[in-house]
């Protein structure tokens, strides 16, 4: 499996997991962060890996910041919509799902770069 396929099967194992996690607390704003942070933390460390980078929690937790400029749009969608029975559901899902890909992909691009630049 190439490194592209890996860190494609990490990102979207995690978004699908955060999604889960969305859909079912999307009635109680905020609490699913309490749970998807992990799960973003632990997708950074295991694409830090497969760039050959041993990263820690903090250092996962720095990149999930310098790669989450989006998060403070979705609280601002949950708490708008998320309370509603079945379209909140969805709507969280949704931009929980969106929102893990993008930091993914942005962790992935930072990530890369820096093992670029030890070489």
């Amino acid at each position: 499996m190439s490194t592209n396929e890996k860190v494609h099967t990490i990102i979207h194992g995690a978004a699908a997991s955060a999604a889960a996690v969305g859909t079912g607390l999307a009635q109680i704003p905020g609490s699913d962060n309490v749970v998807i942070t992990p799960i973003q933390v632990a997708m950074i460390i295991a694409i830090g890996e497969v760039h050959g980078q041993q990263l820690s929690k903090a250092t996962a937790l720095s990149t999930l910041s310098a790669a989450s400029a989006g998060v403070a749009g979705r609280t601002l969608s949950q708490f708008l919509v998320g309370w509603i029975p079945g379209y909140g559901n969805a709507i969280n899902a949704t931009t929980a799902f969106a929102i893990t890909e993008a930091i993914g992909w942005a962790a992935d691009k930072i990530l890369s770069e820096q093992k670029v630049a030890k070489a």
